[in-house]
């Protein structure tokens, strides 16, 4: 595993001499549009694990996706080995169709300190909550990015952060009021603390988030890639692609259903993946917004 490699899967070309907040952006901006948020291996009879060695060459080699605890992981490795003061935090996900926070801390992050400052930087929760820019970790502040405005606020020790969108114009009227479409202008993402997690942590996880029944990623097969403008993603045979602010306080939301033998083929020419064995798409209703 080198860094030279992983920089020329993300296209990154910049200077890694300094360890400062800009060259941070700049490397997170060209691994969440080289590298999708994807669950594609549960669906194609492969097995999601850990070790970073296998993350190395899923990503990086293999020139795969991954979900938080691979996308995360990988990049707190490459922080890590510029010289950044880094470390892992855990989350709980927000879920809407409950209107409550996950019980089960299934959502890892990086923190990283830069000069006295702390920020999150988040590679993998992909779609339109995915951060375009590491946030600084301060309560209350207003932080707008392309793809809205990202706020966290602290209480009593627990972090929360939240998104707020634009308005959205659906030229495909049919799927206006889709379960894939985010109906508040306010929306929960996720919550968490400040104590220091390690990948130990997030087995458990791991293994539940690929098997049980009740897990969103067993119920959908999701593949998302941020874009220079927006976002793109595959959800089941839904293709969405996103074009933040294509006019004044609006984003363009453009949906199409794919055909079987479309999927594969979209997955190479839009999100630059090839997979392996076969792949047997999912999307039980009801169970996930964009």
């Amino acid at each position: 595993m080198n860094l030279e490699e992983y920089f020329a899967r993300t296209g990154y070309k910049g200077s890694t001499e300094k360890p400062d907040l800009e060259t941070l952006t700049n490397i997170f901006q060209h691994h969440i549009r080289a590298v999708p948020f994807e669950n594609l291996s549960i669906h194609c009879g492969e097995k999601i694990t850990l070790e970073l060695e296998h993350v190395y060459n899923k990503i990086v080699r293999r020139k795969r996706g991954g979900w938080c605890m691979e996308n995360n992981q990988l990049l707190g490795w490459v922080l890590k080995g510029l010289g950044y003061d880094t470390s892992f935090l855990g989350a709980y996900v927000f879920n809407p169709h409950q209107n409550a926070y996950a019980t089960l801390m299934t959502h890892l992050v990086v923190k990283v300190v830069i000069d006295g400052k702390a920020y999150v930087v988040d590679g993998g929760f992909g779609v339109s909550y995915q951060m375009w820019q590491p946030m600084e970790l301060v309560s209350g502040k207003e932080q707008p990015q392309a793809p809205g405005v990202f706020r966290f606020t602290e209480k009593n020790g627990v972090w929360y952060l939240e998104k707020m969108r634009r308005k959205q114009y659906i030229p495909n009227q049919s799927f206006s009021n889709s379960d894939l479409l985010e109906k508040k202008e306010c929306r929960k993402v996720y919550m968490f603390s400040l104590e220091p997690r390690t990948v130990e942590d997030f087995r458990f996880q791991c293994t539940y988030l690929q098997t049980s029944p009740d897990s969103l990623f067993t119920k959908k097969s999701i593949c998302a890639l941020q874009t220079t403008d927006g976002f793109r993603a595959l959800i089941g045979w839904t293709l969405t692609e996103t074009t933040y602010n294509y006019k004044e306080n609006m984003d363009l939301v453009e949906f199409v259903t794919l055909e079987d033998e479309e999927v594969e083929k979209t997955l190479k020419e839009k999100f630059n993946i090839t997979l392996e064995r076969k792949l047997v798409p999912i999307n039980v209703k009801g169970s996930y917004t964009i």
